[in-house]
């Protein structure tokens, strides 16, 4: 797997981190981040790590049926990445009014947990690729902190003025990845 799927494949998967971040930071007093300012790190560092770790758990599990995998590999990608795509935009299009922002680290591992389920299922998209896995667990990781972070940032100093439908776009951009490996798994 080429670099570039895997950089966006990890933006894709960072999507959902990025939404819940501008979520967290749009209903955040701007006196208040200065305050509690360790609060969007601890959610970035954790966001991060469960999306590294999540396919990492995915990769290991489907390996136990990788012959399967590897035959289908083309198929599943495009199957795993345009379910969870599509997903993306259906709930991109859901309203939802802010609530007040829970900082409990509980709450942050829940937000966590929910953010990479996603991110489960891409790990069989690596068993063709074991020489990538490493790579893709970093960047996917990475993204989603950088993601975090800077979805916080933007909740809070754009607040409502801020219309982009993040979901979409990340939704949109691992359906074309998955269609990409498949066409390359057709071609090979």
């Amino acid at each position: 797997m080429d670099s570039l799927s895997i950089i966006l494949i990890g933006i894709g998967l960072a999507m959902d981190c990025f939404a819940v971040s501008i979520s967290q930071g749009l209903v955040v007093d701007i006196h208040e981040v200065f305050a509690k300012r360790q609060h969007p790190w601890l959610m970035a560092v954790l966001f991060g790590l469960f999306q590294g770790a999540m396919p990492l758990i995915g990769y290991y599990a489907g390996t136990l049926f990788s012959n399967f995998f590897s035959r289908y590999a083309g198929i599943i990608a495009l199957a795993l990445l345009g379910w969870i795509g599509s997903k993306m935009i259906y709930e991109s299009f859901q309203k939802d009014e802010p609530k007040p922002v829970d900082w409990s680290a509980r709450n942050l591992i829940v937000l966590a947990i929910a953010t990479s389920i996603d991110a489960l299922a891409t790990g069989v998209i690596f068993i063709p690729y074991p020489d990538s896995l490493w790579l893709g667990i970093s960047i996917i990781a990475l993204s989603s902190f950088v993601f975090s972070l800077a979805g916080y940032l933007i909740g809070v100093f754009v607040g409502s003025k801020f219309r982009l439908n993040v979901e979409l776009i990340g939704g949109l951009i691992l359906i074309g990845i998955g269609a990409k490996i498949f066409i390359e798994g057709l071609c090979s």
